[in-house]
């Protein structure tokens, strides 16, 4: 039963929109609408910044004793380990710079504070790790200090093989009309964590790599749930409804839609229709799901999903599942199946330097770019589990200690990996994409009326993005 009209779709969505900003069949769909088609506009791929002759023009004795305020949201293990790497740079940096950390919640509590700072005149933080689309919005009150000059600088930057070290879709996520407003700090991926052992007993010897192959494997497992005598578990087997915004624009993306045309949003599309419709029909196939459990682990571990969406920071849960539920399974981690090929969407924060003095400025890049060193890296991503943001660490990380198999099938994919839109309004709008997947599955709604959702989610977006 629908339990909501059409009519009563944007209050729905609005409802759902201000929740979630307040908390921290055939293998092809069937049509029923035909909508206009707008191209995806990706934006050129940035080169790496020239490299400038002059240096910063700092004498070096002028850092001496330059005591920094660096911001950040880093949570768990992750804070543990930046912290230790202050100290470290504090007991042994040449130039006796002193750092000082204040570590914020969440990335909105994060926003707000360093907004507050800005709009209050107060002082602002010296480096800050926030969202890329975060920074658009500082940079718009020119707050954030361009960091091509020091990147390329003969003296205090990475040098143009250094930068080139970082691979280029975490490079120009921060890249913006020839400005580079940020390096990366930290950068993750959602995957399908993927049962292999159950799938081959099902009789697939490879991972599903198109949106049909992904369907044939989530529906046999189903299946085999039908072929016993209770129908308690009739709805289980295939893959865990995820409606979280970057499961979903992962999806988008693997049927070649997208959520941005130039400048401006634009859901309500062919690819994105198929896309959805093709979520909602797994559904209604008992081919996926719904899960109330807070995490999908144990129902993965527990064989009662062949496919679950997750980060790749979510990995070490996945493990403790398997070993708490004594699940011997292999699995892997696969991007996500499309009609043209696989997609994989990574996300994360970057080092962006406020505006303050140039000796301020320039510690505050030294700072980020000590962060940056290969052997930094290499001790960030081993106590992380995340993606490495040097190419030439990866040698480095398996002599130290073997890599998991997950984390390795995860940076073989990164060749596939793709950014968010970049635009300062995606910090609000992504919830519009979550929130919209939620009401079609809340309200089991059909497919013929997942246009109108579209609709609704596309204005919804221009209108938060105009304010």
């Amino acid at each position: 039963m629908i339990l909501h009209s059409l009519c009563s779709l944007r209050p729905v969505l609005l409802a759902a929109l201000l929740l979630s900003a307040c908390t921290p069949g055939s293998p092809t769909p069937a049509s029923t609408a035909v909508l206009s088609t707008v191209s995806v506009t990706t934006g050129p791929t940035p080169s790496v910044p020239p490299m400038p002759t002059a240096s910063i023009g700092v004498d070096p004795a002028a850092l001496r004793g330059v005591s920094l305020q660096v911001w950040h949201a880093f949570a768990g293990g992750a804070y543990e380990v930046f912290t230790d790497q202050v100290a470290r740079f504090n007991a042994a940096n040449e130039w006796g710079i002193v750092v000082n950390q204040s570590g914020y919640g969440d990335y909105t509590t994060l926003f707000e504070a360093v907004n507050t700072a800005i709009d209050s005149g107060s002082a602002t933080p010296d480096l800050v790790s926030a969202l890329p689309e975060q920074t658009l919005v500082w940079n718009a009150s020119a707050a954030v200090v361009d960091l091509t000059p020091y990147i390329g600088d003969p003296a205090w930057g990475l040098g143009s093989d250094g930068f080139a070290d970082i691979p280029p879709i975490f490079r120009e996520q921060d890249a913006l009309t020839g400005k580079q407003l940020g390096v990366p700090a930290q950068r993750s991926a959602r995957f399908l964590f993927y049962n292999q052992t159950w799938a081959h007993e099902l009789g697939f010897t490879d991972s599903p790599t198109t949106t049909n192959e992904f369907r044939q494997q989530a529906c046999a497992a189903n299946a085999s749930f039908r072929t016993n005598l209770s129908p308690q578990d009739d709805g289980y087997g295939g893959w865990i409804v995820d409606t979280d915004w970057q499961t979903t624009y992962s999806w988008l993306l693997a049927f070649g839609g997208g959520v941005v045309d130039g400048n401006s949003y634009a859901f309500r599309t062919d690819p994105n229709l198929a896309a959805l419709q093709f979520l909602k029909g797994l559904y209604d196939d008992n081919c996926a799901w719904i899960s109330i459990d807070a995490t999908p682990f144990d129902s993965f571990a527990q064989r009662s999903a062949l496919f679950v969406s997750g980060d790749l920071a979510e990995v070490p849960m996945a493990k403790e599942s398997m070993i708490r539920l004594k699940n011997a399974d292999e699995w892997t981690l696969v991007p996500f199946p499309g009609i043209a090929g696989s997609v994989l969407v990574t996300y994360g924060p970057s080092y962006s330097v406020m505006k303050s003095t140039s000796e301020k400025q320039l510690a505050a890049w030294l700072f980020a770019r000590w962060l940056l060193s290969p052997e930094n890296q290499a001790g960030w991503v081993e106590a992380s589990g995340l993606l490495p943001l040097r190419n030439s660490i990866l040698d480095q990380i398996s002599s130290n200690r073997p890599a998991s198999p997950q984390w390795e099938t995860a940076v073989a994919d990164l060749s596939l990996a793709q950014g968010v839109p970049q635009l300062a309004s995606w910090r609000k709008v992504r919830y519009v994409l979550e929130d919209g997947t939620r009401v079609i599955f809340q309200t089991n709604l059909p497919l013929d009326q997942i246009p109108s959702v579209l609709t609704e989610m596309e204005s919804m977006a221009k209108e938060i993005s105009e304010k």
